[in-house]
């Protein structure tokens, strides 16, 4: 799989970790540098993301938080901070996420490769429960506050 991969000043220390990790696990990581700024990591990644030069992504700040956040403003991207095996994979099985945030001040070299790793491998599961409710996500994208929920 294919996954562009940006570092904030804060998520430097993860850089070759999630580099690495990517690569020993079969993975083609595109690394797309670093800037002082989160949002301009944020963008580069779900850019690649969103234009098909990647399948998913990885963005590592200091809390994760920030880039989750710049992420999500995206259109079409489903981001998420995950610190934990558990929501890394459950990420993309239930919810099909497609840019993993990471905190670098938060997870040691070990969960991040953990979890990039997990989350890299993960697959949707495509179960009905799941589609309809990414069926409502995309309706609250499209129509904002105007999204009618129950009947999708």
């Amino acid at each position: 799989m294919n996954v562009a991969c940006a570092f904030d000043h804060a998520g430097v220390p993860l850089r070759e970790t999630v580099i690495t990790a990517l690569q020993s696990a079969g993975h083609e990581p595109q690394d797309l540098g670093v800037a002082d700024d989160y949002p301009d990591v944020a963008l580069s990644v779900c850019r690649a993301v969103i234009q098909g030069e990647a399948e998913r992504g990885v963005v590592v700040c200091g809390s994760g938080a920030g880039v989750s956040v710049a992420c999500c403003k995206i259109p079409g991207i489903r981001a998420t901070v995950a610190h934990d095996h558990y929501t890394a994979e459950q990420c993309v099985g239930h919810d099909n996420c497609n840019v993993l945030c990471i905190g670098a001040r938060v997870v040691g070299t070990a969960i991040a490769a953990e979890l990039v790793q997990t989350f890299a491998g993960a697959a949707f599961t495509g179960e009905e429960r799941h589609v309809r409710r990414l069926g409502k996500i995309d309706a609250l994208e499209r129509d904002g506050l105007h999204a009618n929920l129950e009947g999708s």
